[in-house]
């Protein structure tokens, strides 16, 4: 088990970075809100969880370990995958998980794509008990407040499936109502895709 990786990044895209540790580089699955907070060239570290399938190894990376625990018990829960736990740390930090899961908040859950009403109710279901402390005041913002939300939000958009021109688009729409304080990254991120819901 690859628990950890550390190293320089070379190269990242819409759902990956490449991280070069002893001179190999590690290609790492990551949701858009840890590619963001990376730098080409400069030393990350990412907590890792590694996925064995017949045909494949893939490394997935967070940005701390509790992302990467949250990831491993989420799949742990039937119909959830590695792609679709990711999912719902791109939507939705730890904590607010967490909160969404112990409160039964189904319609949180049901935000992340590829999550229907029944498949949330599962998740709550089978992982309410194991789920661990729910922070007061978890607020489901993903990423933080500033100037960094617009590219932010367009990863989060490109991970999602979107193309980079209808990820521009709606940033550039959402940019138009930001007026004064910046809300969290997490609710300019649903605007977002309640924006693009209505092109597709």
């Amino acid at each position: 088990m690859i628990a950890s990786v550390r190293g320089v990044v070379a190269a990242t895209g819409p759902d990956h970075a490449v991280i070069e540790v002893g001179g190999v580089g590690l290609a790492v699955q990551c949701a858009p809100g840890t590619i963001a907070d990376l730098r080409i060239g400069q030393p990350a570290r990412l907590a890792t969880s590694l996925v064995v399938r017949e045909d494949s190894l893939t490394l997935y990376g967070f940005a701390d370990d509790d992302a990467k625990s949250l990831f491993e018990l989420l799949q742990t829960a039937s119909g959830v995958g590695p792609r679709l736990a990711q999912a719902v740390l791109a939507v939705h930090t730890p904590d607010a998980v967490r909160k969404a899961i112990a409160n039964a908040d189904t319609a949180a859950l049901t935000r992340v794509p590829g999550i229907g009403k029944k498949g949330a109710e599962r998740l709550v279901l089978e992982l309410r008990d194991r789920i661990g402390p729910v922070p007061v005041g978890a607020d489901g913002a993903a990423g933080v407040t500033g100037g960094a939300w617009p590219e932010q939000v367009r990863q989060a958009l490109i991970g999602l499936g979107w193309t980079a021109g209808q990820a521009d688009q709606a940033v550039a729409a959402v940019a138009e109502t930001v007026d004064g304080a910046v809300p969290p990254v997490q609710v300019l991120l649903k605007q977002a895709i309640r924006l693009l819901g209505r092109t597709r």
